[in-house]
């Protein structure tokens, strides 16, 4: 049972980090968009924090 809960929690937790990244998407949509290069740099910079926080969510480890 303990393992389901890890199970779960995990895909919580990948399912926001999608979220963040489906929401990055827009706001480098939106910079591009409107002209904004502080904008834009800020959201691509804040897509790879996502996409950094994704890797351990994604990557097989041996859990004991």
């Amino acid at each position: 049972m303990f393992v389901n809960e890890q199970n779960r929690e995990r895909k919580f937790h990948l399912l926001g980090w999608i979220l963040f990244v489906v929401c990055a998407g827009f706001f480098i949509a939106s910079h591009a968009k409107a002209d904004n290069l502080v904008g834009l740099i800020g959201s691509v910079i804040f897509l790879f924090a996502c996409v950094v926080f994704i890797i351990p969510l994604v990557t097989k480890r041996n859990r004991d």
